[in-house]
């Protein structure tokens, strides 16, 4: 039998200044083809928010403010019989313009009204949309 423990991601939830919220989409399992936030692995070593702030880069070619914790996300077997367990960051961009620079990871990107989201959604972002649903009001 395969020693199987869970691995670790992140990533971040970037708003505009219209509420909108920053999409990409997968090619790749996990969620292939599924919407979801920018982020990645975490390397052994490397900090959570660091990751999500060097991986957004990469994939997009921005450099972000982490605003804080929004949520933990869970992700158990969705196409690559992998367990990944995720935070997920409130945050904005400092600047650049988003851009794919993964073509081989990610086939588009885009803003999206939170009412109006793409389908199908990464578990990542479905955990993000349901913490602030049960957020307590500001």
């Amino acid at each position: 039998m395969v020693d199987q423990k869970p691995e670790a991601g992140c990533g971040a939830a970037i708003c505009d200044n219209d509420g909108r919220l920053l999409l990409i989409q997968r090619l790749r399992q996990p969620e292939a083809g599924a919407w979801g936030l920018p982020g990645g692995k975490i390397d052994f070593g490397e900090a959570a928010a660091e990751t999500a702030r060097r991986e957004i880069a990469e994939e997009l070619g921005i450099e972000i403010e982490i605003l804080g914790l929004a949520c933990i996300a869970e992700t158990i077997d969705a196409g690559d019989g992998r367990h990944w367990v995720a935070p997920v960051y409130n945050a904005r961009i400092l600047s650049g313009t988003p851009a794919i620079l993964e073509p081989e990871k990610h086939g588009g990107w885009g803003w999206f009204p939170l009412d109006d989201l793409p389908a199908p959604l990464t578990e990542a972002a479905r955990s993000w949309i349901r913490s602030r649903q049960s957020a307590p009001a500001a």
